[in-house]
């Protein structure tokens, strides 16, 4: 007899068995049952009968536009371009928006240059500020001094997207805090729900597009209907309409009525796919970070179809068979990775504000194209109306790398599934072998360092979840990379190998495996430049040298990621390094001195790196700090972590720190690292002394740093004449840019 807890497993099974085969599509034995983008699970589904749901899941012609779409541009323009903030307040006059000339023509061949597909402009922020000529508003372009009021930024934007063959996209702030802060602002007035006409009518200025919708709103939403109504009828066609959660501030209990927006968005732009609601989602931060697997199917509790409010979803576990087995339905939605070229959304200058480098925006390509989800990058434009020099320069160098990387597939002539190998996104593989393996041969021997897979998710949907490329080396296979989920796309990366011969071989999959298409490529690598940190053990790291930008940090080595291969060779005596000297693979213990360094990859030699450890710092303690800020305390200034800090109080007179360097040691020189998180408590001058027990002191020399906050990199102070001590005391005499607080991320003395 069975027991009750096995015969309800068993009867699951079974019935499971025969949902399956009365399920099944004539004619595609690859189709357990038919599929749809939003599927909902019930209450007796179970993990295997999830699984099969899951791998049915498909996006909608939007969403499959939308992935194919790739690398998109995002462009934050407005009144905070000219005020250098991120948010404004809504209070902004328009006259500060002093644009005198505009290039959207410039902006679109960078775009195109770049390789971008489409562009996503911020029509309205959450100041209010529009950039088109809205009916609706004076707060806008229309008050500034732009064509004396006559401009149109989205018009001018949309005719160069014409003209360049890029897609267009509008950015809708739903916050609004013009309207917040008006007196006569329409956001949270409390007014009532009645049934309103969109679009309402204004004297003098007719829609050509005759449509209109009746629905039941407010004030706001009406307002926001209506110049939703302008954009998708006057700029269009509109290929993505993007809204994000950001409430900056709350009036009377403000509600938004998506669904109703929605309504008139499947209207008026057929081809739009949403951002933040049930189309495309945030990848869950803003620093180009991406996860090592996204899923596309992701679970709701609710039905997306008719939710009205969409929270973001920002776990490192987006769609694993746990999170879609907890679910009530199961979605596809893909995501964006959305960050900025600069340092914040708005352009403030080209000094202070960084640009990242082409090695980083083209890795977070690599990883995020690569990766199964859309890459948006912000570019802002300066106040001349144009992409920065800086900016251009980078996206024509990613553009280049891109078309170079992956314009060509190393495949073409190879023997092997001609569905995969063909350019035809509508043709497949269906891999139903007990153990699914995809084997080529190349025409002859070739380097290659990159592998791209897809999955025919439009009309089957994801399911790879594992697999392995192997090669052939030396008469032999020899597995070079592994990863988790396929998707619409995943680009394999690993050190260089000669070959004649790959295998790719699917080790688990939700349901049987469609692939798509593959490719080969082949990265031209370079040896980076190198970087050394030193940790609180007195162990020495180098890698290659990281982006300098603060905004945001990813966590990734972009120099680590496209270099797979890489060998780095370090000398401590002196002598130039090659590839005899040491092989760096883990930190090593070291002291005072200078290592120097050098990348080698395929023969290839970069640059020498060198650096100056001073003393060690293990046994250092801090003796007094005449004031220290919460957080901010006086033993991070020798804790080997340029990130962090001392910093004095305000109301400190004295501005000054006491380190014992645990023994009696000869000075010749110190170097002083500022912190570059904060740009006024940079010591530009100051004095040290020494002492031999800590109560007798002794003035060694007064020191001066220039250009610190233009400049915050380590400066290296040499005293007149060696001295003798284990105290040391640093005082802070003139803090740069008349600062009221002195700050210190790391002393070295040698």
């Amino acid at each position: 007899m069975i027991a009750p807890k096995k015969y309800g497993y068993f009867l699951s099974i079974i019935t499971l068995c025969i949902w399956l085969t009365s399920c099944t599509p004539k004619g595609k034995p690859t189709l357990a049952l038919s599929t749809e983008n939003t599927m909902a699970l019930d209450n007796d589904d179970i993990e295997d009968s999830v699984r099969i749901k899951a791998a049915h899941i498909v996006p909608s012609k939007n969403q499959f536009e939308a992935l194919k779409d790739e690398f998109i541009a995002f462009v934050h323009f407005g009144p905070n371009t000219f005020t250098r903030m991120e948010w404004g307040n809504g209070m902004e006059d328009p006259a500060i928006f002093n644009l005198k000339n505009l290039n959207t023509d410039q902006w679109c061949q960078a775009m195109k240059d770049a390789g971008m597909k489409k562009v996503i402009i911020t029509a309205k922020h959450h100041d209010g500020f529009v950039l088109w000529q809205s009916r609706y508003t004076k707060h806008g372009v229309m008050s500034s001094p732009y064509k004396n009021g006559e401009g149109d930024v989205v018009k001018e934007l949309a005719a160069s997207c014409k003209k360049y063959g890029i897609k267009l996209g509008v950015y809708l702030s739903p916050a609004d805090l013009y309207q917040i802060e008006n007196s006569a602002g329409l956001y949270g007035n409390l007014s009532k729900y009645t049934k309103r006409t969109i679009p309402r009518k204004v004297e003098g200025r007719p829609f050509e597009n005759k449509t209109t919708f009746e629905f039941e709103v407010d004030d706001y939403n009406e307002y926001f209907l209506n110049q939703l109504f302008e954009l998708l009828t006057e700029y269009g066609p509109i290929d993505e309409v993007w809204f994000d959660g950001a409430h900056p501030k709350r009036k009377g209990n403000q509600q938004y009525k998506y669904r109703d927006w929605k309504k008139l968005i499947t209207a008026l732009a057929p081809n739009a796919v949403v951002f933040g609601k049930e189309g495309t989602r945030w990848c869950g931060n803003e620093a180009g970070a991406t996860r090592d697997t996204e899923w596309n199917v992701v679970p709701y509790d609710e039905d997306p179809r008719t939710m009205n409010l969409f929270a973001d979803i920002t776990d490192e576990d987006v769609g694993s068979m746990k999170k879609l087995v907890a679910g009530k339905f199961l979605h596809y939605q893909p995501a964006e990775t959305n960050t900025s070229i600069r340092e914040g959304w708005f352009y403030r200058d080209d000094t202070d504000q960084k640009v990242r480098t082409t090695d980083d925006v083209f890795d977070i390509y690599e990883r995020s194209v690569g990766g199964n989800s859309i890459f948006l990058l912000n570019i802002p434009p300066n106040r001349e109306g144009e992409f920065s020099d800086q900016d251009v320069q980078v996206l024509k160098e990613t553009g280049q790398r891109i078309k170079e990387t992956y314009g060509v597939s190393l495949l073409d002539g190879a023997d092997g599934p001609k569905e995969l190998l063909e350019k035809d996104n509508k043709t497949h593989l269906i891999l139903q072998d007990a153990e699914p393996i995809v084997e080529v041969t190349l025409p002859k021997a070739t380097k290659i360092n990159r592998f791209l897979v897809q999955e025919h998710v439009e009309v089957y949907g994801e399911r790879v979840s594992e697999h392995a490329l192997d090669a052939w080396i030396n008469d032999e296979w020899k597995e070079v990379a592994s990863a988790t989920n396929i998707g619409y796309k995943r680009i394999l990366r690993f050190p260089e190998i000669e070959t004649t011969k790959l295998r790719l071989r699917i080790l688990a999959s939700r349901y049987t495996p469609v692939l798509q298409h593959i490719s080969a490529h082949y990265f031209k690598s370079r040896p980076p430049q190198l970087q050394f940190s030193r940790n609180s053990k007195g162990e020495v790291s180098i890698v290659p040298k990281m982006s300098d930008f603060g905004w945001n940090p990813n966590g990734e080595n972009a120099g680590a990621n496209l270099n797979k291969g890489m060998q780095i060779f370090y000398t401590t005596d002196g002598q130039v390094p090659n590839s005899s000297s040491s092989l760096f693979t883990d930190p090593f213990v070291f002291g005072e001195g200078e290592v120097k360094a050098v990348a080698i990859m395929n023969g290839e030699k970069g640059s020498t790196a060198t650096f100056r450890f001073g003393i060690p710092k293990m046994s250092w303690t801090l003796v007094e700090s005449s004031s220290a800020q919460k957080k901010h305390e006086g033993e991070l200034l020798f804790d080997e972590n340029p990130n962090t800090y001392w910093q004095s109080q305000e109301n400190d007179g004295n501005k000054s720190v006491v380190i014992d360097l645990g023994e009696e040691l000869e000075i010749s020189a110190f170097a002083y690292t500022p912190p570059t998180s904060i740009s006024k408590s940079m010591i530009e001058k100051g004095t040290i002394f020494s002492s031999l027990d800590g109560k007798v002191w002794t003035q060694q020399d007064s020191f001066t740093f220039g250009n610190l906050i233009n400049d915050p990199t380590q400066r290296t102070f040499r005293f007149n004449k060696k001295f003798q001590a284990r105290y040391i005391k640093l005082q802070a005499n003139e803090i740069a840019g008349n600062g009221l607080k002195a700050a210190i991320a790391e002393l070295d003395f040698y």
